[in-house]
């Protein structure tokens, strides 16, 4: 039998949108409304073009203090990782050419506060749990529907970079992230990626090779700020995060979309990122339709 994950959902009738939004200027629950359509247009050209849309100052600056207190609150059982990742997060093959992507190891740093640490009245479950948000995600990409996350650890939580921490190029085990910047650091905290570099059925290991050999012209660099919302096709595009300096840390809190409702990280991937897999993570460890490495 499964383990029994907790927290439960928020219900819709428990969510108040203007808890962590400003309905005026983000109406997104009004499907009507043509400041909704704008939203949508934008997003969807920009994920078209460079499979990332971005809107700044998203989330209210209240919701934001809210969520930068929790993070605080439960910092202390955030995962520390500490390793050598390739961007597959696999480990390596040694029959594959020295210069291969599978045989790129960086040293990753940084922490996850995991979706089961969250507060009972968190935030960021709320923001998570909202259909409303679901449903304008999904409009965003203009990719339907889709479905929150089974995956108990990394559904919902906060990545926290202290000073010196570095995440290496990586692609994401699941569809899209979103992501909403709670703290900036002093310095640093970039988000580099190379968009859409491979696609379901074509590893384009040559082009993922140029770009961590820093030779490639694909990569864009966002430079995120607080409440700022981005909507991202994280497993089609090699992204990291540049090293942070100073006192401050950069927390960021990563709601995750998927558009199989079965599935979560395969068993390697959550000990990679989450510092542990679950019964769940063995029982769903099936072969993906897309077939990629990871």
């Amino acid at each position: 039998m499964s383990e029994i994950v907790s927290p439960s959902a928020y219900s819709s009738a428990e969510i108040r949108l203007e808890e962590f939004l400003d309905l005026e200027q983000f109406p997104i629950h009004d499907l009507t409304h043509p400041k909704r359509a704008a939203l949508v247009k934008d997003c969807r050209l920009d994920l078209k073009k460079w499979g990332c849309a971005h809107i700044p100052d998203f989330i209210s600056s209240s919701a934001i203090k809210e969520m930068k207190d929790e993070a605080y609150r439960i910092m202390d059982g955030a995962r520390r990782a500490h390793a050598l990742v390739n961007p597959y997060l696999t480990k390596e093959d040694t029959s594959l050419p020295k210069d291969h992507p599978n045989r790129f190891f960086e040293e990753r740093t940084s922490s996850f506060i995991n979706s089961d640490l969250l507060e009972s009245d968190s935030v960021l479950r709320k923001i998570y749990d909202s259909d409303v948000v679901v449903h304008f995600v999904s409009d965003c990409l203009n990719v339907g529907p889709i479905y929150r996350w089974a995956e108990p650890l990394g559904r919902n939580p906060y990545s926290v970079m202290n000073d010196g921490d570095y995440f290496p190029w990586h692609f994401d085990g699941n569809d899209f992230t979103v992501s909403i910047l709670v703290s900036e650091s002093d310095e640093g905290g970039d988000f580099e990626y190379a968009p859409d570099i491979r696609s379901p059925h074509n590893e384009r290991f040559e082009d993922v090779k140029r770009v961590l050999q820093g030779e490639s012209d694909k990569v864009r660099v966002l430079s995120l700020k607080t409440g700022d919302l981005q909507i991202f096709k994280g497993r089609y595009s090699l992204h990291r995060v540049t090293v942070t300096r100073g006192d401050t840390p950069r927390i960021i809190a990563l709601p995750t979309y998927v558009t199989n409702p079965y599935l979560v990280n395969r068993p390697h991937h959550a000990e990679a990122f989450y510092g542990r897999s679950m019964l769940i993570h063995h029982e769903r460890d099936l072969e993906r339709l897309d077939n990629l490495t990871d």
